[in-house]
């Protein structure tokens, strides 16, 4: 468990939500690997997500431009705190 006022843990749901699994797992696709979701039946909540070794590399076109939209939505309502977080790490650079 982290307890230190770095990080803050989220959801595998909003972390796909948001566009980032896609993204991360495009880059992880040239390696071979992918984080893989794991559903319940009914495919409305996440049990598992794991890496995994896959065969396939890439996503078709829709799936790209719909995570794409995902993505940039992420950055837009985020920008802010992404921006005041950066700021944090160069704390020591300050003084």
């Amino acid at each position: 468990m982290i307890k230190d006022n770095m990080s803050k843990k989220q959801s595998w749901q909003l972390f796909k939500d948001s566009g980032l699994l896609w993204w991360t797992n495009s880059i992880l696709h040239m390696f071979g690997w992918a984080l893989t979701i794991e559903y319940d039946d009914n495919y409305e909540n996440i049990l598992d997500c794991y890496p995994a070794r896959v065969k396939f590399r890439g996503f078709d076109e829709k799936s790209s431009s719909d995570c794409f939209i995902k993505v940039t939505k992420y950055l837009k309502d985020n920008i802010d705190d992404l921006y005041e977080e950066t700021l944090l790490t160069n704390d020591d650079d300050k003084e």
